[in-house]
C-alpha cells in the first residue's frame, strides 16, 4: 500500500451526521455570523449555508421545520447563494423600507425555489434586534406540491439587514412550533 496511514486518516473526517451543529438550551451562540441567540430548547444547525450570510436551524429536519437566519445583508447582496456567473436573485437595497422586505422574500422565494403560489398574509410592525422591525407571514405551495406557511421577522440596523424566517409545512408543524420560534427569535442580539 503506498498510503498506509490513508484509512486511518479518512476515519477521522466526521461523518455527515456530525458536520450538522448542536445548539444546546440557554447556551448563547453566533448566528449568521453576526447575531446572537440563546435558544430556549435544543436546535440543530445544519451544516450547509443557503447563503454567504446565512444558517439554517430545525429541530426535525429542514423539511419539517427550518429556522433560517440572515445576518447583516448588505445593499446590492442576494439572501441566498447565487449560481456562479448568473445573478438571477433580487438584491437587498439600502433604499429599501422595511415594509418592502416581506416583498424581498416573496421574489426570493419565487426565484431561487420555483414558487408560483406566494401570498403574504400579515403585516406589522415589531421590534427586532432592539430595533425597529416588521413581522410578516406567508403562505406557499412548494416544488413538491406541499402546502407551507412561514413567519419572518426583520430590522435594518445601519443599513444593513436582518432576517429571521421560520417555514414548516401548514398542518401540524407550523403551529405547534411557532411558540418555541417566537421564543428563539426573541432571544436574538447585536
Amino acid at each position: 500500500m503506498r498510503y498506509p496511514l490513508l484509512p486511518a486518516l479518512l476515519m477521522l473526517l466526521p461523518a455527515p451526521a456530525d458536520a450538522n451543529a448542536y445548539r444546546a438550551q440557554g447556551k448563547s451562540v453566533r448566528v449568521a455570523r453576526t447575531m446572537t441567540v440563546t435558544p430556549p430548547r435544543d436546535w440543530n444547525q445544519l451544516s450547509a449555508r443557503p447563503g454567504r450570510k446565512a444558517e439554517v436551524w430545525t429541530l426535525d429536519g429542514e423539511r419539517l421545520n427550518a429556522v433560517t437566519w440572515f445576518g447583516g445583508i448588505a445593499p446590492g447582496e442576494p439572501l441566498l447563494r447565487e449560481p456562479r456567473r448568473r445573478r438571477t436573485l433580487p438584491r437587498y437595497s439600502d433604499a429599501m423600507l422595511l415594509a418592502e422586505i416581506p416583498e424581498l422574500l416573496e421574489s426570493t422565494y419565487r426565484s431561487a425555489g420555483g414558487i408560483a403560489d406566494f401570498t403574504l398574509t400579515t403585516a406589522a410592525p415589531d421590534p427586532f434586534l432592539g430595533h425597529a422591525g416588521i413581522r410578516f407571514g406567508y403562505a406557499y405551495v412548494d416544488a413538491d406540491d406541499l402546502p407551507r406557511r412561514g413567519e419572518a421577522r426583520a430590522a435594518i440596523v445601519a443599513g444593513l439587514l436582518y432576517i429571521v424566517t421560520f417555514d414548516a409545512p401548514r398542518t401540524d408543524y407550523f403551529d405547534r412550533l411557532l411558540g418555541d420560534v417566537h421564543r428563539l427569535t426573541d432571544s436574538a442580539a447585536l
